[in-house]
């Protein structure tokens, strides 16, 4: 009981240091084009903001759309198709220059380091494809990530995304704001899945479907999400869906340990050689 309430305390006592350095931090914040401020607005509300690569108008998309085709061909065929669970194919592109160098836009960087609202850390890119499956586990049950107290991961699609291909999909934060009752009854729903998720029939009793965001959209559409505070899932689909994952926390994250993921060995890497063969 004791080192329970240690732990606790001492939770308590980090995130309020944390609250304080975000309040000196204010004034350091980089400033921000009126376009971009819509993207912090909505963050702010919801979350999730969704654009496209040709409406966020970086200088290095080309390139990265070159590179991560190219590595998107050159992944392995997955050997799963009798599997009765098809977990996600994911390949560490972090290394790939022309993939990275989007991920570090300036005009990117300072939207996300203002919606953290602290010095931030890029930590890397999986390229992954997502398979069809009749039936929720893994990453398609609703969950919240864990790294840091606010994140900030980036979806790009490389290919269509409808309801075939499995859409990211989130409950809007305004909906389980700390107001509101649905917040408390969710969360202690995942907290007794060991926060490994809970199912589509779980989430309907306390906010209803009708309220849930699809994110829909052609190759190039990319969405930004607080991936810790707001609730969300991949959808069950029928047709692969291919995928670049961007991961940003403050420096240094609540939990460094769930970050080396994107540049460790955790997952396989792409040869570098092919890769800058094409760019």
């Amino acid at each position: 009981m004791l080192q329970t309430i240690n732990r606790k305390l001492s939770a308590l006592y980090s995130d309020l240091a944390c609250a304080l350095a975000r309040w000196k931090h204010r004034k350091n914040l980089p400033s921000l084009a009126e376009c971009d401020r819509a993207i912090l607005k909505a963050l702010k509300k919801d979350g999730v903001y969704v654009t496209t690569l040709a409406d966020l108008g970086f200088n290095s998309t080309s390139e990265l759309l070159q590179a991560a085709d190219h590595q998107l061909s050159q992944m392995e065929k997955a050997n799963n198709d009798e599997l009765d669970e098809r977990w996600p194919q994911i390949y560490t592109v972090t290394d790939i220059p022309a993939i990275s160098a989007w991920a570090t836009e300036k005009r990117l960087l300072n939207i996300i380091e203002n919606y953290i609202g602290l010095p931030i850390k890029f930590h890397g890119v999986h390229l992954r494809k997502d398979f069809p499956s009749d039936h929720q586990f893994g990453t398609l049950l609703w969950h919240s990530d864990a790294e840091d107290r606010r994140i900030i991961k980036i979806f790009l699609s490389l290919k269509d995304v409808d309801e075939k291909t499995g859409p990211f999909e989130y409950i809007p934060r305004s909906l389980t704001s700390l107001f509101r009752w649905q917040y408390y009854w969710l969360y202690y729903k995942l907290w007794q899945s060991s926060y490994m998720g809970i199912d589509d029939e779980i989430v309907k009793k306390a906010i209803p479907q009708a309220a849930w965001k699809s994110c829909k959209g052609p190759a190039g559409t990319v969405i930004f999400a607080d991936t810790k505070n707001v609730l969300h899932h991949g959808t069950v689909r029928t047709e692969e869906r291919a995928t670049l994952f961007f991961c940003y926390t403050a420096n240094p994250p609540e939990r460094p340990e769930l970050c080396t993921q994107y540049w460790d060995d955790t997952y396989p890497r792409m040869e570098l050689n092919s890769a800058l063969e094409t760019v």
